[in-house]
């Protein structure tokens, strides 16, 4: 069981619940009829209902990012709470819908905004192959397991809603995600990496499918090649009118901040509507994706979706209260078929994430985690569905059933991404069990000698300075060092350098053991607590004081105080970052002050020119 401790800082977050829920119990005891009254006829009772979105949208997003669950499921709920199955106060959903439709538009414009087609390709292959087959790989998995449970009469069924119901659970979200691994600042991993390289294929992945989407009812040939070519002709006109003439225009609007805002929004709803012109045959949501894609690599590209974001917040917030709105009564069937998604999701994920890492040698930590960090649906899997229904591929029924599997996993991944280190270590033992060895298994042809005086355990920045500076001027000393850490792709470029690594967990005694640390003259941890999961560097000195009694043990921390507490536990040196940097510092300002600046900066750069690192980037 988890226990939230919750920190609202004051009173004031319980007084903004207590209103909340005083407004919904007020509009409760109302009659349908007094708060038709307020909203008028017409207009009115479109801005009404907006209204009465937008105050259950923020009551219950508060709730959600006091309970550490995600908004998106708050703003469903709050859909759900003021519908038709809860107080009933808005019957009719369809006017705020057409409005939210406008979210849908720079929802797609800003995950455009974040394709960066030259960053992506200058990605390793553990994101390349994975991300452009995961997805097709995951519908593949989803359509055979739907196919299997149909011959038993349980599941989506079979048809367009199977097709669909696939292609919900082979996009994971991305605003759950990036959110997650924010919070626990693991971005900048490999498996955040590989997890934000898949996301951006899979937006790839969902550009063709609402490219091929108008023609999924008639799927004839020279349908399909209108549409790319359609497709094809709007990306090279964007991409030529970004090149040569949006930068005069955007020079222009940069002066005046407000301009700026306009002018984006301008070319975003003019591809759009191109996109939508009978001649083209593409959707507004396609032409809006085409438009953020060719303004990826602008140079006010950050400037656009810093004013844009609020707006499409706003929006993008509607539309999933509309979409609450939009779910019935739930029934055993619907909570039937909603479970068999999320049975679906996990093979899925496993065969389309885990299976493709672990062939490429990827080991078990980075696979599992990479594959734990993507166990959600999309809320683009949402809009896809939601198009579908529009063209009359699907009946409104089958939108349920992915709406209450995306609410729950939506729920469940921010535990699952929470606790993802415990849990690939149990899986892990799992899969080694069962047969299925780790990197770690493998005989390490490279260590011939089984005594390493020198073992560094884990590898990041400092750990990746020192390296480069030992091949610089010490070399000698590389032939006495071994490397402990689980990362595969630092595994592959030390051992391409004869440098001794053992693929590893360094937070596991048995890990430890296995590299016979007892024999090492020295051990030292440059890897800071911010970075490392599942220990810390006191937790570790301990326990390289029992293993290793005689070395020498070289530590690292953040701050003063954790400093006097690993000299205090025993620790022969801690190393600290800040304060040699600290020193450092002292000498360059000595030298700003007295004009000789120039001469250090242009030394470094040619010695920065020169340099090669393992952690390069």
């Amino acid at each position: 069981m988890r226990i939230f401790i919750l920190n609202t800082g004051g009173a004031a977050s319980y007084m903004t619940v207590f209103i909340g829920v005083s407004f919904l119990v007020f509009a409760c005891l109302l009659p349908p009829e007094a708060l038709a009254s307020v909203g008028g006829e017409g207009g009115h009772s479109v801005i009404q209902n907006i209204a009465l979105s937008m105050v259950t949208a923020s009551l219950l997003g508060i709730i959600m990012k006091l309970l550490r669950q995600p908004l998106i499921l708050g703003y469903i709920l709050s859909g759900v709470a003021i519908g038709p199955i809860g107080l009933g106060l808005i019957t009719s959903q369809e006017e705020i819908l057409t409005v939210a439709e406008i979210g849908l538009i720079l929802l797609l414009f800003m995950i455009g905004l974040e394709i960066d087609l030259k960053r992506m390709l200058s990605s390793g292959r553990l994101v390349l192959l994975t991300g452009a087959l995961q997805f097709p790989l995951s519908v593949l998995a989803g359509l055979g397991v739907f196919y299997l449970l149909a011959l038993v009469n349980i599941g989506p069924g079979q048809g367009y809603t199977a097709l669909y119901s696939a292609i919900a659970i082979g996009i994971s979200s991305t605003m759950v995600v990036v959110k997650l691994l924010y919070d626990k600042m693991e971005l900048d991993t490999l498996p955040g990496r590989i997890t934000v390289g898949i996301l951006v294929f899979q937006d790839i992945w969902a550009i063709i499918v609402l490219a091929l989407q108008p023609n999924f009812a008639n799927p004839e040939i020279m349908g399909i090649v209108h549409t790319f070519g359609s497709g094809v002709f709007l990306v090279t006109a964007a991409l030529l009118v970004s090149r040569f003439i949006l930068p005069k225009i955007f020079h222009l609007a940069a002066k005046i901040p407000e301009l700026m805002l306009i002018v984006s929004m301008g070319w975003c709803f003019l591809v759009s509507l191109v996109a939508a012109h009978p001649l083209v045959g593409l959707s507004m949501e396609m032409g809006a994706l085409i438009a953020g894609v060719s303004l990826a690599t602008f140079p006010y590209n950050l400037d656009v979706v810093a004013k844009v974001i609020s707006i499409r917040d706003f929006f993008i917030t509607l539309f999933f209260v509309a979409l609450g709105m939009q779910i019935p009564m739930p029934e055993q069937s619907v909570l039937l078929v909603a479970l068999t998604l999320v049975l679906a999701l996990l093979i899925a994920r496993f065969s389309g994430v885990f299976v493709l890492l672990h062939l490429m040698d990827a080991g078990h930590r980075t696979s599992l985690i990479s594959t734990i960090n993507l166990m959600q649906i999309s809320e683009f899997s949402l809009v896809i569905l939601s198009l579908g229904v529009s063209f009359g591929h699907i009946e409104h029924a089958a939108l349920t059933p992915v709406l209450w599997a995306f609410s729950l996993m939506a729920v469940v991944s921010t535990y699952l991404v929470g606790w993802s280190h415990p849990l690939q270590g149990w899986l892990s033992k799992i899969l080694v069990s069962l047969g299925l060895q780790d990197l770690g298994h493998a005989e390490e042809k490279i260590c011939q000698r089984k005594e390493h005086p020198i073992i560094i355990l884990g590898f990041f920045r400092i750990a990746s300075a020192l390296i480069a500076e030992l091949e610089r001027s010490h070399q000698h000393l590389l032939e006495e060092i071994l490397v402990v850490d689980f990362n595969p792709a630092v595994r592959e470029k030390l051992l391409a350098k004869t440098i001794p690594c053992l693929y590893g967990d360094i937070s596991h005694p048995d890990t430890l053991h296995h590299a016979e640390i007892e024999h090492a003259q020295v051990v030292l941890c440059t890897v800071p607590d911010s970075i490392l999961k599942g220990i810390s560097n006191l937790k570790l000195l301990r326990m390289l004081k029992t293993l290793c009694p005689h070395a020498r043990l070289i530590m690292t921390a953040e701050s003063p105080r954790q400093a006097v507490e690993l000299y205090a536990a025993g620790a022969d040196f801690v190393l600290m970052p800040a304060l040699l940097a600290g020193n450092a510092l002292v000498s360059v300002l000595e030298q700003a002050m007295h004009g000789m600046m120039d001469g250090m900066s242009a030394e470094q750069r040619n010695a920065l020119a020169e340099r090669s690192e393992i952690l390069a980037a």
